[in-house]
């Protein structure tokens, strides 16, 4: 807005006149008093004002104008009929006016001097605004560089009072602070502790992790100089701002005691089962042989024929120790070969009907396919499926059996009518040694079953998991990709 001061209303008039008609908005001022009030209460991009006035004259003004901070930028341009004389003209700059135009006025001059200075004026303040804009921004991210050593410093604290080796590195990887613990197993502060050269490289893994911005997550042995290799777990975490990777904080944890407990357990468990197999194999033959020397003594016979019933039970729970204790030393390893899906399903089928003639196994879909698979471990999980289905729907005597072709992947369920199982432990039935804890009946096992058919479904590169509502039954599941 242009504010324009004479003690004249008609020159008003006439320079509103003009300024309007080149959409210039303006306001106006009788007296350098009335002027001197409506700057402190709006901002004018120029100010035109006379010289000669009643009271404060033109100069006084802008005296006062430029002497103010909040009105010193306003270019002024003085309008004055007394005379060009220079003294007058070097006055009105010396007040602070940046143009001097005598009455008469020329319309066209006037206007060419009001764009050029408002034009000037708006660009000023524009930078002004921008350079505003910056030193906030400056100040800003001094706060936030200050704020962010401090929380540095705080994790270097932290990091320096944990027993584990500890340390950061940049969004690209480099290393850029370590821990005391780190120069036990390395002088290096850049590059990580030598691993045992059986173990997964460190560095390649790091790299991998650095490449795809995902966790880094593994077991290696190192060493400090002049002592024994031991098993530690290595993390690395990434830290995010705004979705984007700025940091990763990791660690080194020795774990060496833990793998040499779990170690000492899968050989007790090898050993314990291979032990209790050789007794029972015996047993198992010496009663069956009995079964067929007795097969008329009715009585005596459903005695023995439960005692095989536990026999087998019994054979059951070794074998999955024995699984157990393979899958934990990394042992549990079987050939891949092409199969009929539907050809092994039906004889699974067929031979657990007769083991449960009192349970109806309906059949719903088909999946004719082939796959690529172990034919005794999937059916050993296919048997495990339905052999908990009815343990757990003993009251519902119907089961249904799956099978179809989802996005080029067998699909295949085992859905029961049972017990069911509650959301919060839905995560937990492929864990080892979990139970589920809906029924009050004892149910019989050591809760790996579901952990061994994880365990066997993820060498067969299967998505698999299970759905359930308490009280209304579950439907385990698995899906496999097809053979084209």
């Amino acid at each position: 807005m242009i504010l324009i001061v004479d003690d004249r209303p008609e020159n008003i008039f006439s320079l509103k006149t003009i300024l309007d008609v080149h959409s210039f908005p303006t306001d106006s001022a009788l007296s350098g008093e009335e002027a001197l009030k409506k700057t402190l209460k709006q901002s004018y991009a120029l100010i035109i004002l006379d010289v000669q006035m009643p009271g404060m004259d033109g100069f006084e003004v802008a005296e006062v104008l430029s002497g103010n901070n909040h009105t010193k930028d306003i270019p002024i341009i003085f309008l004055s009929a007394a005379s060009t004389d220079k003294k007058f003209i070097t006055k009105g700059y010396s007040s602070g006016a940046i143009d001097y135009i005598v009455k008469p006025i020329d319309p066209d001059i006037l206007l060419l001097k009001v764009k050029t200075f408002y034009k000037l004026y708006e660009q000023k303040r524009e930078l002004n605004l921008v350079q505003e804009s910056l030193r906030q921004e400056i100040e800003f991210r001094k706060r936030a560089e200050h704020q962010a050593l401090e929380k540095l410093k705080e994790l270097h604290s932290t990091l320096e009072s944990i027993p584990q080796i500890a340390f950061t590195a940049t969004a690209d990887g480099e290393i850029d602070f370590v821990n005391e613990h780190w120069f036990e197993y390395t002088s290096s502060a850049k590059n990580f502790p030598p691993n045992h050269p059986d173990d997964r490289c460190i560095k390649k893994q790091w790299e991998n992790s650095i490449a795809t911005g995902t966790p880094l997550e593994m077991e290696v042995r190192i060493k400090k100089e002049g002592e024994d290799y031991r098993y530690h777990l290595v993390r690395a975490m990434p830290v995010k701002e705004e979705n984007k990777i700025v940091k990763w904080v990791g660690s080194f944890t020795d774990i060496d005691e833990q793998k040499q407990a779990s170690k000492r357990k899968d050989e007790f468990l090898t050993i314990a089962s291979h032990e209790l197999k050789t007794p029972l194999t015996s047993i198992k033959a010496y009663v069956q042989l009995l079964d067929m020397m007795i097969s008329k003594e009715e009585k005596v016979k459903t005695y023995v024929d439960r005692t095989l019933l536990q026999v087998n039970k019994l054979d059951n729970l070794i074998n999955d120790l024995l699984d157990i204790s393979k899958i934990e030393s990394g042992k549990l390893k079987f050939e891949m070969q092409e199969l009929d899906f539907e050809k092994l399903l039906n004889t699974t089928i067929e031979a657990l009907q007769q083991i449960h003639p009192d349970f109806n196994f309906v059949r719903k879909g088909k999946a004719a396919v082939n796959i690529k698979a172990n034919d005794i471990r999937l059916e050993q999980v296919i048997i495990n499926f339905i052999n908990n289905a009815i343990r757990y729907a003993p009251e519902s005597k119907e089961i249904h059996i799956i099978s179809e072709i989802k996005n080029e992947r067998l699909y295949f369920a085992v859905k029961d009518f049972g017990i069911g199982i509650s959301q919060e432990n839905l995560q937990n039935v492929f864990t080892k040694f979990f139970r589920v804890t809906e029924t009050g009946a004892p149910i019989q096992g050591l809760g790996i079953g579901l952990y061994i058919c994880a365990e066997i479904l993820k060498r067969h590169n299967a998505e698999f998991g299970v759905e359930s509502e308490l009280g209304k039954g579950s439907a385990f599941y698995f899906s496999i990709p097809v053979i084209s």
